[in-house]
């Protein structure tokens, strides 16, 4: 297999009158769906895109999105891929560093974009129709030719263009397959882009709730509960604050699903109290949380029941569960400067003992090798070892004695005091455990260890700030924000860069 769009294809040959995704008021069978994927990709050959070319999509997540991407796929394009909530000046950003040849979107930024000069300089732009006929054959591929790329979240500084070959998601693929262990049978309601093309791959029906993308938010609990049980959902995909949400809902209206046997997160950490939260609201249910990155998933997974057992630890990281078998994972020392190449040797040098705090690096044929046209991230967050590439995460943790993940933060959130390291993402559960605290997070200033807390409506701040600096000496004040910035892709985790830019005003 070399164009990724075959693992598509024989899905759909297998059974072509199974249910394939399901969207609100639509439907489609895999049999429809590889019809419109095939007359797609003879409509866009017919416009000139072809292998190798770039395309931007800018597609709500829906049957089009899907139809379009697994024709690009087909004729040997790569599908650059944006998040639904990416803004204007975001995507502007991502097309020139994807240097595109193609653009495709509704009709409306179609419009905008010859108010936009990085987008309207694109050759081909293409809206979303559905071509009423036409066949096309798959392309033949190299297995590293580009098939899909992706942005990190750019929280940190310029966001990173991931290159995903058709090798790389094939492995990515095989990878999730055996974590989620998906059947044909399944129905899967899933929020996750990659998810529901793993499901697309395996023949199970996907239902993509209905809520907007581009505003977390409006994952409503209600609608969500209704949905899985008109359509009988057996399988959960979904980031950890829109499980939450959906478990609250449960919790508090005393509702159950019975149908639902399996539930898996990730994408953001899930403290103890969280998952004890998921845990009662799906008590028929195995509840999973996996642990990855833009450049890796799976790494590691835990089962929900074994992280709430993990509560009385947490003061010394989060854990994560067992490393995916997959993938090779170090701990090394933490540097700040860029570390390329290393021998054996050397990489033996920098890996640290069993339980020391260090950055967490990993390798693997489902690890991403490379960013398109960016040979600074590469250098920055890859190191070569013998033709291996080892990816460096930017998390901290470690490894305890029976192999064990532990998560510490991000290694740049790390503060060092009095020889102790303080870890921000350890102290947000910390912060939680008391009452009128609705996230909390620290903060370095000027030497100065500072806890930034979002307090509940109606919370004595004054008697909370007491609380706090009595229960935990190693804080010198505390201050307050009206809403703690969250991250813009799942909203489940503090956006420390945000946050410190606040500050800083």
């Amino acid at each position: 297999m070399n164009n990724i769009a075959d693992v598509f294809f024989r899905a759909a040959a297998k059974d072509p009158e199974r249910i394939a995704i399901i969207h609100r008021d639509r439907s489609i069978t895999y049999g429809e769906l590889a019809r419109q994927v095939r007359s797609t990709a003879a409509h866009f050959r017919g416009e000139g895109l072809g292998h190798g070319d770039r395309v931007l999509v800018f597609v709500p997540m829906g049957i089009d999105l899907y139809r379009i991407v697994l024709a690009l796929f087909s004729i040997g394009a790569a599908a650059v891929f944006l998040d639904a909530w990416a803004g204007w000046k975001r995507m502007e950003l991502c097309c020139g560093l994807a240097q595109c040849k193609g653009f495709i979107g509704g009709w409306k930024l179609r419009l905008l974009a010859w108010f936009s000069g990085p987008v309207r300089r694109i050759p081909v732009k293409l809206g979303t129709r559905i071509p009423p006929s036409g066949v096309s054959d798959i392309q033949v591929v190299n297995p590293d030719d580009t098939a899909l790329i992706t942005f990190t979240t750019g929280s940190t500084g310029t966001p990173k263009a991931a290159r995903r070959s058709h090798a790389f998601l094939a492995a990515q693929f095989d990878a999730l397959t055996e974590e989620l262990d998906p059947s044909p049978a399944d129905v899967d309601m899933t929020t996750l882009p990659i998810v529901l093309f793993l499901n697309l791959g395996i023949g199970c029906t996907s239902v993509i709730p209905d809520f907007k993308p581009s505003k977390p938010a409006s994952f409503n609990g209600k609608v969500v509960t209704d949905e899985l049980r008109k359509h009988t959902v057996d399988r959960l995909t979904a980031s950890p604050s829109q499980v939450s949400t959906l478990a609250s809902h449960l919790s508090a209206t005393r509702t159950a699903i019975p149908a639902l046997k399996k539930v898996f997160t990730g994408g953001a950490p899930v403290f103890p109290r969280d998952a004890e939260v998921m845990r009662q609201a799906f008590p028929g249910a195995a509840v999973k949380v996996v642990f990855g990155s833009t450049e890796c998933e799976p790494i590691s997974s835990i089962k929900a029941e074994r992280l709430v057992k993990d509560h009385g630890e947490l003061d010394k990281g989060l854990c994560v569960g067992n490393v995916f078998h997959r993938t090779a994972l170090r701990v090394i020392r933490i540097e700040e400067g860029a570390l390329a190449t290393a021998t054996p040797g050397e990489l033996d040098m920098m890996t640290l003992p069993t339980s020391a705090i260090g950055e967490i690096i990993v390798s693997g044929e489902h690890v991403l090798r490379s960013y398109f046209n960016n040979e600074e991230a590469f250098r920055r967050n890859k190191i070569t070892v013998d033709g291996t590439v080892w990816h460096r995460t930017g998390d901290s943790g470690f490894v305890d004695e029976p192999g064990l993940l532990y998560l510490t933060g991000r290694c740049a959130q790390l503060i060092h005091r009095d020889g102790r390291v303080l870890a921000p993402f350890v102290w947000e559960d910390k912060l939680l455990r008391h009452r009128g605290v609705v996230r909390g997070t620290l903060y370095e200033r000027e030497g100065l260890v500072i806890a930034i807390v979002e307090a509940s409506p109606g919370t004595d701040r004054k008697a909370l700030r007491a609380e706090l600096l009595s229960a935990h000496t190693e804080l010198d004040d505390i201050g307050y924000t009206e809403r703690m910035p969250m991250d813009p892709r799942h909203q489940s985790k503090i956006d420390h860069e945000a946050l410190r830019k606040m500050i800083a005003r």
